[in-house]
């Protein structure tokens, strides 16, 4: 159970990754468009702004799920360092746990959100749901709280799989 639960997060970290990559793309490509219309043709498109806006939703909450993933987030260690080795374990539960909270917050109050604005429209995207521009937050928050119960339950991923070695300079415990 736990190796399939391992690569299904294998799976949901690879997709979380490629969804942000994507977004960061285009966020890259929307961005210098925004300032070649305004400065190099003199008329400003008024989507590009919005579209990066929106894309930066997308990759703050599905990409920090990623992150978290591969311990790339964020995080205050000085404290938990401060704690006698023989606490370290339940202080670092006592993280997940906070962590798992804050995902479970996302999902159940993203999904409020979503539906409190599911019929109002953007402005320079009429066809396109407000809602659906804040689908990010419960799905980011729900691959979060399945990351936070794969730590808790079989253990962080192996460091192997995040950042797999160079051809010719595998490493051997």
């Amino acid at each position: 159970m736990a190796v399939l639960y391992r690569k299904a997060m294998d799976t949901l970290y690879l997709a979380c990754v490629f969804i942000a990559g994507t977004a960061l793309v285009l966020i890259s490509a929307v961005i210098p468009w925004a300032v070649f219309t305004r400065y190099v043709l003199n008329s400003a498109s008024s989507w590009p702004e919005r579209t990066a806006v929106l894309l930066t939703i997308v990759l703050t909450f599905i990409g920090t799920a990623g992150c978290y993933r591969a311990q790339l987030h964020m995080n205050v260690s000085f404290f938990a360092a401060m704690v006698p080795p023989r606490y370290r374990r339940w202080v670092d539960l006592l993280v997940e746990l906070l962590v798992g909270a804050m995902a479970a917050f996302m999902v159940i109050y993203g999904i409020r959100l979503v539906d409190a604005t599911w019929l109002n429209s953007i402005d320079e995207f009429p066809d396109l749901s407000v809602g659906v521009t804040y689908l990010p937050i419960p799905i980011g928050g729900a691959a979060l709280l399945l990351f936070v119960i794969e730590r808790i339950a079989i253990g962080p991923p192996p460091d192997d799989y995040i950042e797999p070695a160079a051809p010719g300079h595998e490493t051997s415990l």
